[in-house]
């Protein structure tokens, strides 16, 4: 017997997007480990209107090699989450795989563009904000759900963020779809908790930018603010009440945790060090 064929998610099967790096390589392989077969969903390539490269097919790759080697069965959909025919392909292969999806984890997400006041975001910036980071989990939530519902089971953890707690200046847009995930969550747990689907929400802080995970988001983040590389993390430290970033590993326990822990529902989890209640 295998580790993974004894974790808490063995004989599951859980899509994870933006699964190429970062957060989202983390969540993967976390579950991947507790024993979930694992449909890894990821643009895997640069789109119009993002200001910084995200992430690759070969990430992707990556991330899939890692969890094979954990003696799981993995499949890579390479999908931007805006387009729903093509979030729908990737679904419907899923269950034509698997026959169930049993945790769906709505990652996928972009810090930018950002770094301007209200006034002065383009209406175009403002929509692929709210495209990427709110309608696609909306998106993928619509498309995971039925089949849940027949099931009477599953687990949606969305991936959200402190700007769902506070605000954050000159990050409108980001703040605004993060808050509106938030939303999302309560209303769908509220929604779906007769037909025994539950819907969470995690709300990470300054997560460090690991080598290994390949992530980017607290650079992309500090290159919007105008601060300097080698400051940047100093900067973010700063705010930390523990004085020292988060851990992509935290973020991945959290939705690992509320993947499984079956009375929980409509719940924000902050993953902050302690950020959203200095």
């Amino acid at each position: 017997m295998t580790v993974a064929s004894a974790g808490r998610l063995a004989g599951q099967v859980a899509l994870v997007t933006g699964a190429a790096r970062g957060i989202g390589r983390a969540i993967a392989c976390r579950f991947a480990a507790e024993g979930a077969d694992v449909v890894l969903l990821d643009v895997a390539r640069d789109i119009a209107g993002c200001p910084y490269p995200l992430g690759t097919a070969a990430q992707l790759r990556t991330t899939a090699d890692r969890c094979a080697a954990l003696g799981v069965t993995v499949v890579t959909h390479e999908a931007d989450v805006r387009d729903g025919a093509a979030a729908a392909r990737a679904v419907e292969q899923t269950l034509d795989r698997f026959g169930r999806i049993d945790v769906l984890v709505n990652n996928a997400g972009v810090a930018g563009p950002s770094g301007l006041p209200v006034h002065e975001i383009a209406d175009d910036d403002w929509r692929f904000m709210i495209d990427v980071n709110l309608t696609g989990a909306f998106t993928m939530t619509k498309l995971v759900v039925p089949g849940m519902r027949r099931g009477r089971r599953g687990s949606i953890v969305n991936v959200s963020s402190t700007a769902g707690l506070v605000g954050y200046r000159h990050f409108a847009g980001y703040v605004a779809a993060k808050h509106g995930l938030i939303g999302l969550t309560r209303a769908a747990a509220l929604d779906y908790a007769p037909h025994g689907v539950r819907v969470n929400v995690v709300c990470p802080g300054s997560v460090l930018d690991e080598p290994d995970l390949e992530g980017r988001m607290l650079a992309e983040i500090a290159r919007s603010l105008q601060l300097p590389p080698e400051e940047s993390e100093e900067v973010f430290v700063r705010d930390q009440p523990t004085n020292r970033l988060v851990r992509a590993s935290a973020v991945a326990d959290a939705c690992l945790w509320l993947a499984g822990a079956g009375d929980v529902t409509g719940a924000v989890v902050p993953v902050d060090g302690g950020f959203a209640v200095r």
